[in-house]
């Protein structure tokens, strides 16, 4: 008896990460991405804790290292580019790695292209369900019929908005703002270092990555009426209105977001299902639960992919029962990092000057206990 024949829709880090776990259990999965190529640039990622377990058993590590960004410390600045502390992001005792999004995209299609199929340029319009599997109809592509679809298309995901309802049944808004835009070489005076200054209600940060550096806007602001995600120049007029003002190096880093053609801009929101799987359909990633903030985002990926490729390859005839254990597995990974983004927010942009005051308060003295740590140990790394 053949194995199921599983469509999985998104190319990002979720969707390959699938696809080449399912192959190794013997299915031959089909992606479809509605993007015509694998996306270049993006922020730079970590994959850390339960995902390094599941990139060494997909023997991606040696190449993940190879890739990881210049960026060995942090520096947090005040609104006059003073520093406040200065901590290592790097460890030789540490196995997580950070790299960007669109490096570790790359590996896991390099991976994954010989067992599956990839559709680039083209996207689902219709899944139509019953007993028996899914009929999908394509943007372009004939349609075609399969055992499940596993939506691993991101916080828009356009599998859940046809199965599950409504984007904004399933987001909650934190009312916040994340930008990125990448940056000439030579914008970075320090090659090996991630410089942060913070405002009240406003980030800005330069990353050296490995070869484009990028500047990080995140700030505070309330949704704007009638927004629209595909409105750049709306995007450049929230982000120019939000930094004016602001010291340091925002002048210039906002007049480079405001001349590139394509920057990156979006609401910062968390997504949350009671379920997510519904008939034979089922979603993974950020399609399912999407966690702001904490930059989990593709390690929990990996882990999600991995915990439902096994969980199918036990039950590869009872999908209901596969979904069932995926997702209780898998949710408790999710759920605690959901639970920490008020806090998290709370840290890296503080809503107040008080609270600004507070929060670098506290900086300079961790910045003065790690720099005794760093002077305790013959390496200089803190343990």
């Amino acid at each position: 008896m053949s194995s199921p024949r599983i469509l999985i829709v998104g190319a990002g880090v979720a969707g390959p990460a699938f696809a080449y776990l399912l192959a190794r259990h013997g299915f031959r999965p089909t992606v479809v991405e509605q993007a015509r190529e694998l996306r270049s640039g993006g922020t730079a990622i970590v994959v850390k804790g339960p995902a390094v377990p599941v990139a060494e058993k997909m023997g991606i590590m040696p190449r993940l290292r190879e890739l990881a960004t210049r960026a060995t410390s942090m520096s947090l600045l005040d609104t006059a580019g003073r520093r406040i502390l200065r901590v290592p992001l790097t460890s030789e005792r540490s196995p997580s790695v950070e790299l960007t999004r669109s490096d570790l995209s790359a590996v896991l299609h390099d991976v994954a292209r010989n067992d599956a199929e990839f559709l680039f340029g083209d996207t689902i319009t219709r899944l139509d369900q019953n007993e028996s599997g899914v009929e999908v109809t394509f943007r372009r592509a004939a349609p075609r019929r399969f055992d499940l679809v596993i939506g691993a298309d991101g916080i828009h995901s356009a599998v859940r908005g046809l199965v599950f309802g409504p984007e904004q049944r399933f987001t909650t808004d934190l009312g916040m703002f994340g930008a990125t835009v990448p940056l000439p070489p030579d914008a970075i005076d320090h090659p090996h270092e991630m410089v942060m200054m913070t405002a009240p209600g406003r980030m800005l940060a330069v990353h050296p990555s490995r070869e484009t550096p990028q500047a990080i806007f995140t700030f505070r602001g309330p949704r704007v009426h009638g927004y629209d995600r595909h409105d750049v120049a709306l995007q450049k007029r929230i982000l120019a209105e939000a930094y004016a003002g602001v010291g340091w190096r925002a002048p210039e880093l906002v007049d480079v977001f405001q001349q590139h053609p394509a920057p990156h801009f979006d609401p910062l929101i968390n997504v949350r299902l009671h379920n997510w799987a519904r008939g034979r359909v089922a979603l993974l990633g950020d399609a399912s639960s999407a966690t702001a903030l904490f930059g989990d985002g593709s390690s929990l990926a990996l882990v999600g992919a991995y915990t439902l490729a096994t969980a199918l390859a036990a039950h590869p005839r009872d999908h209901a029962r596969a979904f069932r254990a995926y997702e209780a597995k898998h949710r408790r990974e999710v759920a605690s990092r959901q639970r920490r983004v008020g806090l998290i927010a709370t840290l890296m942009v503080p809503r107040t000057h008080r609270g600004l005051a507070v929060r670098n308060a506290v900086g300079r003295a961790v910045g003065r206990l790690t720099q005794t740590a760093m002077s305790d140990t013959p390496d200089g790394i803190p343990r």
